[in-house]
């Protein structure tokens, strides 16, 4: 089977790390990554527990698929309490690091306690110690990367780390592998720099020699390759143009959040979209977009590297090498752009960059000055604030003066890395916070995309586009078109991609490759991996699951059905421009029938029936 049937527990009080067996019931009714971490996340943290307290544990975990040569099987998640949600936290990542982990022997590494001081944790194959990280403490993710490579003495070596936004306390930091992939939303990083874990390196030369049945696994592959090479998605639109695809698309059907979700379409999103990091710049003649590039087993390649126009304000201080790195994704050039109202491209790439170096959420962070922009301009925040900084919509210096503020942690950063609704409740104005159980929405309004509204209002992490993408068949039209202005039937729609995408992340694989595939392409894949019937209902009954026991998590955590909303502006303010014009997401009707379908209360709380059908733990 896929799985190695081992876990690495770390007790970083003790400084000891001891090899467990993997929990083989668990898996065969959670398979793994984020389903199995999180059932290990249920027994053993307390869902009231202080996130940034020892007693959060986190958790680094693989699928029974990553690491195999099944496509886009790079696949790992960190798991914990968030400290930005206070709900369960799940941030996947790609790259390299979570084969490598996988390579080397291990399932899943679940961090406990705390260390006295900074400590890294190196692994080789099945052998695993911590070691000091005092000098790699107060430095960047890339800078840190570069000084660990020199003490393993191994180029091969894959690293996962924190910069200094997390050491710093910002409230979204993430943990960043291979430079410029993450594990970026919920604030994971800051869990791991709260118990003092600075790196994590690994690396693997065990291979993956266990699949169940090898031959069948590999004419499983070979055909959803072939699946994946011909759907115009994942074999041209995303290798060409990657997700920024998407922006003069989303900004069309008006439902670009623009400005703090002010407005739904921005007139600057053509100089910031995928089309344009092809063009070549005035100064240079070179375009934005160097290459395109691959996570571990992909065939997609849907990364962006990019350069940024050396004559730039933003990179007159940099060094030659810092110019060339992980480029714009749609999410993160939203927010740092339509969202903030800028149309610079080099700046937002520059933001870009520092969010990879120091670690933070490029969504959360860019959704956070969009709502300081705004209370600046209300004149709530001053420039008594911000140190005589002009934090206005449009302003491509103000944005790459907040990203260093939130990367060194100094000034006016410290109140930006608080997130969007700490940050709107300080200044006293919670109404001007998008977010949904504290965490910053992604670049879909949900005025002109109604299915996406119910799918923020319900996600069990806080507003979140990856826990259940009715984007692809409410603009896409995959696997069948319906009206995004349309609000009757996303219900049942809504919880298909919601169980369907927990079963996807828990195998080890990435999400994209659901524009092309169906369960019915995974599941033979998962079966010739994996002992058992791996059907495609077992793994839709899986995800189910797994959406269940978050949603109890939740619950018993204190978030309940009254957080299951929009902001105000959303509801009551209609788009004020095209196809959404006059439009509000019309949550109070999907709702309902959202809770009867799941079998859940009409207060959102799961029902005694429920709870016996899935197993859910006491």
């Amino acid at each position: 089977m896929a799985w190695t049937k081992k876990l690495l527990r770390v007790d970083l009080s003790a400084g000891v790390c001891t090899e467990e067996a993997l929990n083989m019931e668990w898996a065969n009714d959670y398979l793994g990554q984020r389903g199995l971490a999180t059932r290990y996340l249920v027994d053993e943290v307390d869902p009231k527990c202080d996130p940034l307290g020892p007693d959060n544990k986190l958790i680094m975990t693989t699928g029974p698929l990553t690491g195999t040569n099944a496509s886009t099987a790079g696949r790992y998640s960190v798991v914990c309490k968030s400290p930005l949600t206070n709900a369960v936290a799940c941030s996947n990542s790609g790259g390299f690091f979570g084969a490598e982990l996988k390579m080397a022997g291990w399932d899943m590494i679940i961090f406990e306690g705390k260390a006295a001081s900074p400590v890294y944790l190196h692994i080789v194959d099945g052998r695993a110690q911590l070691h000091p990280a005092d000098d790699l403490w107060g430095k960047s993710v890339w800078e840190a990367d570069k000084m660990l490579h020199a003490k393993v003495q191994d180029a091969q070596t894959r690293m996962a780390l924190v910069g200094r936004s997390a050491e710093e306390g910002c409230l979204y930091a993430a943990v960043v592998n291979d430079l410029h992939r993450a594990a970026g939303r919920s604030g994971v990083g800051t869990v791991m720099a709260s118990k003092n874990l600075k790196a994590v390196a690994v690396r693997g030369t065990q291979g993956i020699g266990n699949i169940h049945d090898p031959k069948r696994f590999m004419e499983t592959v070979k055909a959803g390759k072939k699946v994946l090479a011909e759907n115009p998605v994942t074999g041209q639109g995303l290798p060409t143009y990657g997700t920024q695809v998407l922006m003069n698309v989303i900004n069309e059907v008006g439902a670009l959040p623009t400005r703090n979700m002010s407005e739904v379409q921005f007139e600057g999103a053509s100089k910031v979209s995928g089309e344009a990091m092809h063009e070549p710049r005035k100064t240079d003649g070179k375009p934005n977009l160097t290459t395109n590039g691959a996570c571990y087993a992909c065939t997609i390649a849907c990364g962006r590297i990019s350069t940024i126009d050396r004559t730039h304000f933003s990179v007159k201080d940099k060094p030659e090498y810092w110019i060339n790195s992980g480029g714009l994704e749609y999410e993160a050039a939203w927010a740092l752009g339509p969202d903030t109202g800028v149309d610079d491209i080099d700046a937002l790439t520059y933001c870009n960059f520092l969010c990879n170096e120091d670690g933070m959420d490029p969504i959360s962070f860019g959704s956070t000055v969009a709502a300081a922009m705004e209370l600046y301009e209300k004149g709530v925040i001053t420039d008594s604030h911000t140190g005589g900084m002009e934090l206005r919509f449009g302003s491509a210096e103000a944005l790459c003066w907040a990203a260093e503020k939130v990367a060194k942690g100094e000034g006016f950063g410290k109140d930006l890395g608080l997130g969007a609704e700490r940050l709107c409740e300080k200044f006293g104005h919670p109404e001007l916070s998008m977010t949904v159980k504290g965490q910053e929405f992604p670049a879909y309004d949900p005025r002109g995309i109604q299915g996406m509204g119910l799918a923020y209002a319900t996600s069990n992490r806080g507003a979140c586009h990856l826990r259940g993408y009715t984007v692809a068949s409410e603009i896409l039209g995959i696997p069948e078109k319906t009206d995004p202005l349309e609000s009757e039937g996303k219900a049942g729609l809504v919880k298909a991609f919601q169980d369907a995408t927990a079963a996807v992340d828990s195998a080890g694989l990435c999400v994209f490759t659901t524009f092309a595939w169906t369960l019915d392409d995974i599941a033979p894949q998962v079966d010739a991996a994996c002992e058992g019937d791996w059907s495609p209902d077992r793994m839709l009954e899986v995800g189910e699951r797994i959406w269940n026991m978050e949603r109890d998590f939740n619950m018993k955590a204190g978030i309940d059905g009254s957080m299951d909303t929009l902001p105000k502006r959303l509801l009551s303010e209609g788009g004020n421009s095209g196809p959404a014009k006059d439009r509000v997401n019309e949550l109070d009707k999907m709702l309902p029938e959202y809770y009867e379908l799941r079998g859940w209360n009409s207060s959102g709380e799961i029902t005694s029936e429920t709870r016996q059908k899935f197993n859910l733990p006491a």
